[in-house]
């Protein structure tokens, strides 16, 4: 009631997500499923079988969140139902140009695309080997794999149906008496946790190891930064002899006059 556009456009791209016709999502899913199927190959097949359970997980996301959002029971207090409002027309102008199109351009289009005509549309813009037939045998596929993708569409809504406004307890149920399969789901299959253990520790204990041996020990220690602080230390301690004594000076020099004679007789007396 608060925003009907967005609502009425929110069902237009639910439905072509789900890929009901006449939506553009229909004709778009079916054709790539088909043409997996008709590949006749072993990957073929289980991208067919992998896009039809996708296909399914798509329908039922998507009109989970019509439902959730938009029927049920509200979960939004008071304050924020004050601030519901329809997105300036920046927005839903240009929701509005692709809602069209997802009404109309699979149908439209289809014939273009994939279709009979789909030799001329294209030209020279895209090359297809003339052994690679798999879109052409999409079109012979049994009707069984035609109707399975709109067949499991169906049933994905069916289950959001179920689960958001006829039995809204149900995912609770189902949590509690699958608590593991819910945490799986829940924690994104693990995999935030799987790449913190293969990359990000990894990564951290090697940037730690570089930074305490290669840039402490080598680059502090011994390389530049190491013969500069071992020229300070000598510089340092050359300097404890520069007293500024005249007597220190000429002691030094009376010293080093006695081993240098000392030296000479040494050697003239050898």
């Amino acid at each position: 009631k608060l925003i009907p556009i967005t609502y009425v456009l929110m069902w237009i791209g639910s439905l072509a997500l789900a890929g009901l016709p006449p939506f553009a999502g229909y004709f778009s899913k079916d054709i790539v499923l088909e043409s997996a199927w008709a590949a006749d190959t072993s990957f073929g097949y289980y991208a067919f079988w992998m896009g039809i359970l996708a296909a399914m997980l798509t329908a039922f996301y998507s009109w989970r969140l019509i439902f959730i959002t938009f029927h049920g029971k509200s979960r939004a207090d008071e304050k924020v139902v004050a601030h519901i409002h329809e997105s300036p027309s920046t927005m839903i102008g240009p929701i509005i140009v692709l809602a069209v199109g997802a009404i109309f351009s699979g149908y439209l289009f289809y014939s273009n695309f994939v279709g009979h005509d789909a030799i001329n549309f294209w030209g020279q813009s895209i090359t297809i080997l003339d052994t690679h037939q798999a879109i052409n045998k999409a079109h012979l596929v049994p009707s069984w794999v035609k109707n399975l993708p709109l067949n499991v569409a169906i049933l994905g809504i069916f289950i959001a149906y179920l689960m958001y406004i006829w039995r809204p307890n149900l995912p609770t149920i189902l949590a509690g008496k699958f608590r593991w399969l819910h945490l799986f789901f829940y924690n994104k299959w693990y995999w935030d946790e799987l790449y913190t253990l293969l990359f990000v520790r990894p990564a951290m204990r090697l940037g730690w190891n570089l930074w305490k041996i290669g840039d402490g020990l080598l680059i502090d220690g011994i390389g530049p930064d190491g013969i500069s602080s071992a020229v300070k230390r000598i510089a340092k301690r050359v300097a404890a002899f520069q007293t500024g004594y005249l007597y220190h000076y000429a002691f030094t020099m009376l010293a080093g006059l006695v081993v240098l004679i000392s030296s000479y007789i040494f050697v003239r007396g050898g």
